[in-house]
């Protein structure tokens, strides 16, 4: 069953355009994790978060990600990643526009 892993941390930025330059290699990396389907980058800078809605093919898959990408995080200095796995109402999402890949 497909799952929505949410990631949210503290971050300082860089925001916007530069933060699209800074992790254009971080992101051509996600697209080859086990079960990875999509992510949705999201940033805020009032708030000073950042993090990602990601779509992935199982809950272990994400699961083992999540375990991946908060140490990865911890590394750069980033003291808490908040994230969260929710299962798929596939039927009232496609009728809200939602795409999955098969």
């Amino acid at each position: 069953m497909q799952v929505i892993l949410q990631v949210d941390f503290p971050y300082q930025g860089p925001w916007g355009d530069e933060m699209t330059i800074a992790m254009n290699e971080l992101a051509e990396s996600i697209n080859q994790e086990p079960g990875f389907m999509w992510k949705i980058w999201t940033q805020n800078q009032e708030t000073q978060k950042a993090g990602g809605i990601y779509l992935f093919a199982s809950a272990a898959e994400a699961q083992a990600y999540l375990q991946k990408h908060s140490a990865r995080l911890k590394s750069f200095g980033i003291p808490t990643v908040d994230g969260e796995i929710f299962e798929v109402n596939t039927a009232l999402s496609q009728l809200n526009q939602a795409q999955f890949i098969k």
